[in-house]
C-alpha cells in the first residue's frame, strides 16, 4: 500500500523530501534543491533486501541495502529537499525504481535534521513479509554475495564500495559497512 506523499495546508509552499540512505545518496536521480545529514528513528540500515533486478538476477541475487525496523535503533543519512515544480516528476521516478518488486514500502518518517529541522520525508522501508526480505546473514555470507553478483545495473560490488565511499566523505561513519567492504575486497583481490 503507497502512503501519501508529505502534504500540507501551505500548498506551494510546502517543501518536499526525500530520506536517502543507501544509492539515493549518491545516485539520486532527480533535481536536489537542498541537501542536509538527516536520523531517523526506529530502523536501521541493512543488507537485508536480495536484488533480483539492479545489483542481481533471479538466479544469482545480489543484496542491497534497506531500512529494517529496529526498536530503538537509527539511521543517518541525508535529507534531499524537492523544489515544488520538480515534485510529481520526482516521487514517478522514485516509485519506478524503489517499487520494482513492491519489496519496499513507501512511508513518510519524521526526519532530524542536523541543523535542528524536524521534516517529514519520503522514504522506502523494507516489507518483512516479501520473498525478497533476507534477515540473519552473517557478514561473510553477505560478502560472498556481493563479491559476485551482478545486475542490471552493474556488479553489486559497485554499489557498497559507492555507498561506504560516499558516507566517508560527507563524514557519517558505518563501521559495519566498512568492515563488509574489507571483506568484499579481500574475496575479490582488490586492496583499499
Amino acid at each position: 500500500m503507497l502512503h501519501a506523499p508529505p502534504h500540507s495546508a501551505h500548498g506551494a509552499h510546502h517543501e518536499h523530501w526525500v530520506f536517502a540512505y543507501g544509492s539515493l545518496m549518491w545516485d539520486p536521480g532527480f533535481p536536489v534543491a537542498e541537501c542536509v545529514e538527516a536520523r531517523v528513528t526506529g530502523s536501521a540500515r541493512r543488507f537485508c533486501m536480495q536484488s533480483v533486478v539492479y545489483r542481481g538476477t533471479v538466479d544469482e541475487p545480489g543484496l542491497v541495502l534497506a531500512l529494517d525496523e529496529e526498536p530503538g535503533g537509527h539511521c543517518t543519512g541525508l535529507a534531499l529537499r524537492v523544489a515544488a515544480p520538480d515534485w510529481d516528476e520526482t516521487i514517478a521516478g522514485l516509485r519506478e525504481r524503489e517499487l520494482a518488486t513492491y519489496a519496499y514500502r513507501e512511508d513518510v518518517l519524521d526526519l532530524h535534521l542536523t541543523d535542528g529541522r524536524h521534516v517529514p520525508g519520503l522514504t522506502y522501508v523494507m516489507r518483512r513479509d516479501h520473498a525478497q526480505y533476507v534477515r540473519d546473514l552473517s557478514p561473510a555470507d553477505q560478502a560472498r554475495i556481493i563479491a559476485h553478483a551482478v545486475g542490471d545495473r552493474g556488479p553489486n560490488r559497485d554499489y557498497l564500495f559507492n555507498t561506504t565511499r560516499h558516507l566517508t566523505q560527507i563524514g557519517i561513519a558505518d563501521p559495519e559497512l566498512d568492515d563488509l567492504a574489507r571483506a568484499v575486497r579481500a574475496l575479490i583481490g582488490q586492496s583499499d
